[in-house]
């Protein structure tokens, strides 16, 4: 097994920088949890809140449709791009250097961000924000599995998924309070204090941590794998708006796989590659991964469709539709935070806690294509499923994720669980809505009815507007239902992969240090 592999010496780091590995945790673990918690959630706020300015910066800096779509696929495009180059800084050089480093740029990304007079100024903010998160969301996570030890690791992990999920869910609550208050820059001059706080925080109460190994940096390897990534993951945001077989997304995704594929020849042939490809020869780890790219492809999609649903099918406002969405999160929220989560991952083990997880997951999506057509009850209770599902089988799965790697490259594990989130969101949003759009053409006979506002203008009578809308339903709950199969079928191979992994290396003698995969 890799993790078999690590560092046999963990002398080099001090003490209090590699607690878990010694078996014991930080004295001050979970107030530098809560710090680094802080940190995590202004950038996952940046993911969504954008969305509700939309009007505000379309008027007051007069920016087009497509400056628009920049404003918010820069930060998420930049972002995904470095997660595993930011994570093998952070092993590299310090967990602690990268986490300020991280805070500060995002700092100045906000700073410029809310005082920017043009779209460019604002696209260019935007992308040195990303910059920035991408190594708070990378270090954050290393900094979590460095200071716990083995038996707290899965509830840290827990608390640490739920922040996403809150995240998610108070993004445009956010917005739009300060937007009915104030103008459209006071949504990213907000992170300011937040940054500073965190800054001053980190000084004083997180220790530094890094590969004591010093591995030489693998310039080409981090090149290629951002190049590859952001290619991917902009023919993906892309494909929706341009058509999948546009030159745009198709020279994208072209030029994404050829360099992705060149960046896993070079890591074959380096001593000292930044994505050690023995990882993939960890079940655990090829469990993990299957999983946790078809529970965001899952989930990633089927939110997309339900706010679709919930505005165009149930007539809600964003606003509204955002509040509806929120008991999703808040079940992740609570369900992690008391710590229930983490209990049902340790009393059922790894693989039974994703199996279960994500088939819960499945169920609430189904729950919803079946129901939500018929009112906001069915949503709420496919919410709720889905929310119970997301607490149990995101935790263990970055975890496993987390657990297959050397802890002295904590910082690659999660820059690859971070970037296996972003991959599966949009390949979700991306494939889900491919299928609602097709399936709603079919239905209603035109080629042209890729677009429900489209297709309701061009609707001359009462009948019409209702046929369209019962073609977008069927539509949703089409997808819906491919979403739910893909999970399940997720869960069900992670499962077994992690199982068989498991029982594997039952007969191997635990190595000193091994506590983390121990922790599941």
């Amino acid at each position: 097994m890799t993790a078999a592999a690590e560092s046999p010496a963990p002398a080099p780091a001090p003490d209090a920088a590699d607690p878990a590995a010694q078996g014991q945790g930080h004295p001050q673990r979970w107030l530098i949890l809560g710090v680094i918690c802080l940190a995590e959630l202004v950038v996952l706020l940046d993911n969504t809140v954008l969305t509700v300015a939309i009007p505000s910066l379309t008027r007051e800096l007069a920016a087009s449709t497509a400056d628009i779509q920049w404003m918010i696929n820069a930060y998420a495009l930049v972002q995904s791009g470095l997660l595993l180059t930011a994570g093998n800084a952070a092993d590299r050089y310090g967990r602690r250097k990268m986490l300020l480093t991280g805070l500060v740029l995002f700092g100045i990304g906000s700073v410029v961000a809310g005082l920017a007079t043009t779209s460019a100024q604002l696209i260019a903010a935007r992308a040195g924000m990303g910059v920035g998160g991408a190594l708070l969301l990378t270090t954050t996570l290393a900094v979590a599995m460095q200071i716990f030890a083995p038996w707290e690791q899965a509830r840290a992990i827990g608390i640490w998924a739920a922040v996403n999920a809150l995240g998610f869910a108070a993004g445009p609550l956010i917005g739009g309070v300060l937007l009915n208050h104030f103008w459209w820059g006071s949504i990213f001059l907000i992170n300011v204090p937040v940054v500073l706080i965190g800054l001053v925080a980190v000084v004083a109460l997180v220790p530094e941590s890094k590969n004591p190994r010093g591995d030489r940096p693998d310039l080409l390897g981090a090149l290629l794998s951002t190049v590859g990534m952001t290619s991917l993951v902009y023919a993906i945001i892309s494909g929706p708006g341009h058509g999948w077989s546009s030159p745009t997304v198709v020279a994208g995704a072209g030029l994404g796989l050829a360099v992705l594929t060149g960046f896993v020849l070079w890591e074959l042939r380096i001593p000292h590659p930044m994505l050690d490809m023995q990882f993939f020869r960890d079940k655990r780890f090829t469990g993990a991964v299957a999983g946790a790219v078809l529970i965001t492809f899952g989930m990633g999609g089927s939110l997309f469709l339900l706010t679709q649903h919930l505005q165009f099918v149930l007539g809600y406002g964003p606003l509204e539709a955002g509040l509806r969405t929120a008991p999703l999160a808040l079940t992740v929220v609570v369900l992690n935070f008391s710590g229930v989560s983490a209990r049902w991952t340790q009393r059922l083990g790894t693989p039974a806690a994703v199996g279960v997880g994500m088939s819960m997951l499945a169920v609430g999506v189904t729950a919803i294509a079946l129901f939500a057509s018929d009112g906001y009850t069915g949503v709420l209770a496919g919410l709720l499923f889905i929310g119970v599902g997301c607490a149990i089988a995101n935790p263990a799965m970055a975890l496993a994720v987390m657990s297959a790697i050397p802890r002295e490259k904590a910082g690659v594990g999660a820059g690859i669980n971070g970037t296996l989130a972003e991959f599966g969101n949009g390949l979700g949003v991306a494939v889900l809505g491919a299928v609602l759009n097709s399936r709603f053409a079919a239905l209603l006979g035109v080629g042209a009815a890729g677009s429900f506002p489209a297709a309701m203008a061009a609707a001359g009578s009462e009948e019409s507007r209702e046929r369209v809308t019962d073609a977008f339903a069927t539509g949703l709950s089409t997808s819906q239902f491919v979403g739910a199969a893909a999970v399940l079928t997720g869960g069900l191979l992670a499962a077994y992969l992690l199982s068989r992994a498991e029982r594997a290396a039952a007969p191997d003698p635990a190595p000193a240090e091994e506590g983390g995969p121990r922790a599941a």
